[in-house]
């Protein structure tokens, strides 16, 4: 009979089974159903500076990038990617063999795990992991090996004893994220230190999630694993334009390595999108050489936006923990009462008229995460100032 469809087995790859609908399209679409104030997805509500969506509508004028874009990326951004490296933190690279443009940290991401991997590989990550982490390990076939960041005190904080202990026989990568989301924690130079020593010990790849490196306060520092002796030949450095430029929709990212692991991570790339973003990369390529004054200027912006949903949340009753980098802020809920995130977040909306993202999505080990409930304030300032006054409800 036509039409039919067998029933054997499932549609979806066992694989890909247990993630779903991703939470931030349900708590999206719980803010637009509700009115609410939407901190939970970690996107700007403004773009990014004037002169260079002016480079980019310049570009679609010119004709550059309209059509297929070379395959590592056009010329002009991988120079300007290595430029940064250079000029930021004395990495050199050579734009013609070690850069590789990506659609966006995510394809990276997965481009790298699937070209490195083989089925049954350890992959040992951060808990809370970026959600694409897991579903990218799963995909190449691998086997994800968490190692949890506990509170310790008012920030989260890396067990180097545990991390060693994790590595096995199987272990064939570490893939790191500082400035870390959701926990805002920014590993040290010690911490990161003793990581490239067990990574060298014990003959590791690494690939380290970055795209956070412009967005660190205070006294944090933000230091590519890649500095470390014996890392250069053995790290895959991720970043990406989104999150420090405020134009997430252009899907521009990159991959910085060695000329092997260049060529690795291409030849899995090649076949997600192939390219992307053309007009996009020759606008990106000049933001990267933007002076230090707008990014000095973007951090403090944010900053200050920290610390006002920072203490507006104290305010309203909620546990703080102290973010070092990234655009997040996680909570603790059990000052409030409670102690299911899930709940909490999918209740937050009718009690506060605001939208989060509860962390234990971000977890294996979920009771582990089940109490912190992470915002975003990369939002206009008088957004967050609403946000602020709506949950002050929740004290009461």
């Amino acid at each position: 009979m036509t039409g039919m469809t067998s029933t054997a087995r499932p549609h979806l790859n066992r694989r890909l089974a247990e993630f779903g609908t991703t939470i931030f399209a349900e708590m999206s679409a719980l803010a637009v159903q509700t009115g609410s104030i939407n901190l939970g997805q970690g996107f700007p509500d403004t773009d990014g500076p004037e002169e260079i969506r002016e480079a980019a509508v310049r570009a679609l004028r010119d004709g550059r990038g309209n059509q297929y874009p070379p395959g590592p990326g056009v010329p002009e951004l991988r120079t300007a990617i290595a430029a940064h490296q250079q000029r930021r933190y004395a990495l050199t690279y050579d734009p013609d063999t070690e850069v590789l443009v990506t659609a966006g940290a995510t394809e990276a991401i997965a481009a790298a795990l699937l070209a490195l991997l083989e089925p049954g590989d350890e992959v040992i990550a951060f808990e809370p992991y970026y959600d694409s982490y897991a579903a990218c390990i799963a995909m190449a076939g691998g086997t994800r090996v968490p190692v949890t960041l506990r509170p310790d005190g008012d920030s989260f904080r890396l067990d180097l004893d545990e991390l060693r202990a994790a590595v096995t026989d199987r272990t064939r990568l570490l893939l790191i994220n500082t400035p870390h989301n959701p926990t805002g924690t920014v590993l040290t130079r010690e911490e990161l230190t003793a990581i490239a020593e067990l990574a060298v010990e014990r003959d590791l790849l690494v690939v380290t999630d970055e795209v956070y490196e412009h967005l660190v306060f205070d006294d944090a520092e933000h230091i590519p694993l890649a500095t470390f002796p014996g890392m250069r030949d053995r790290t895959v450095t991720i970043g990406s334009a989104g999150k420090t430029f405020s134009f997430t929709g252009w899907k521009v990212g990159w991959v910085t390595a060695t000329p092997a692991l260049t060529t690795a991570v291409r030849s899995a790339k090649q076949f997600l999108t192939y390219v992307a973003s053309g007009p996009f990369q020759y606008a990106v390529a000049e933001a990267l050489a933007l002076p230090d004054s707008y990014f000095e200027a973007f951090r403090a912006d944010l900053r200050a936006k920290r610390d006002l949903l920072a203490s507006g949340l104290a305010e309203a009753g909620f546990g703080v923990f102290r973010t070092a980098g990234t655009y997040f802020i996680t909570t603790d809920i059990r000052p409030l009462g409670e102690s299911d995130g899930f709940a909490f977040c999918r209740a937050l909306p009718e009690r506060a008229g605001v939208v989060a993202i509860p962390n234990a999505v971000f977890y294996d080990h979920r009771e582990a995460g089940a109490p912190f409930v992470r915002f975003a304030f990369c939002k206009q300032t008088g957004v967050l100032e609403a946000a602020v006054k709506r949950l002050k409800a929740l004290a009461g």
